[in-house]
């Protein structure tokens, strides 16, 4: 296997997804990668988060669709097989795609109880991007795209701006905004306020310098295959 084809898998498997076909070749081809020669692949922070994007977001639509399972286990069940290896989608989110992050730690804490294979496979450094990529079946969620690595900065930026424009109000009479819930819970991977502020001037080019920020309630009203177009 090519270290091309290995992220052109990914895609492959959502975009077999969407398009309602059998998945059953793709996933064996995953399960049975040789371990070292998958990791040997994924050697940089582009090809990890493209290939873990893609796969969180494929398997999430696997998991409840096709094998039925609900919330929390779809996070914590580790049934999903990649290179020899079983991992849960908590393992792909907050474990490599987060750096070992504790879950429930606002990303202030590391998860200590890691294991080995999840610290070895994980990114270097976390970009806080990866959460307007990744879908959970909600409403609230960001929708689903292709990822791929030449594109992957641009796709991270444009996913970035596209569910801050729909997921923020300005309230500019009273210096308030309100936005997303994921700012909240995972509020070190932003950069704490000021972090978030920076990344609306980044991203939106917007000065919320003076206002204050408030979290909108999570809808988690179930929206599977929320594809973008």
């Amino acid at each position: 296997m090519t270290h091309a084809s290995l992220l052109d898998i990914s895609e492959q498997l959502l975009l077999t997804i969407k398009e309602n076909k059998d998945t059953t070749k793709l996933k064996l081809t995953l399960s049975f990668t040789p371990f070292e020669e998958f990791k040997n692949e994924l050697k940089n922070d582009t090809d990890k988060k493209v290939f873990w994007i893609n796969i969180y977001n494929a398997y999430f639509q696997i998991l409840r669709k096709e094998l039925h399972i609900t919330k929390p286990k779809i996070y914590t069940e580790k049934i999903i097989k990649i290179a020899e290896h079983y991992f849960s989608l908590d393992d792909i989110e907050h474990g490599i795609l987060r750096k070992y992050r504790y879950k429930y730690s606002l990303g202030f804490l590391a998860n200590f109880f890691a294991s080995k294979l999840i610290k070895s496979l994980a990114v270097k450094i976390i970009d806080y991007r990866i959460h307007f990529a990744l879908n959970c079946g909600a409403k609230s969620c960001p929708p689903i795209a292709f990822y791929n690595a030449e594109k992957i900065n641009e796709q991270l930026d444009l996913a970035t701006q596209s569910f801050l424009e729909n997921e923020t109000i300005f309230f500019h009479d009273k210096k308030e905004v309100h936005v997303t819930m994921l700012f909240k819970w995972f509020l070190k991977d932003f950069g704490n306020f000021k972090g978030i502020r920076n990344i609306y001037k980044t991203q939106l080019n917007k000065d919320i310098s003076k206002y204050t920020i408030k979290f909108t309630p999570y809808s988690w009203e179930e929206n599977l295959d929320n594809f973008i177009s």
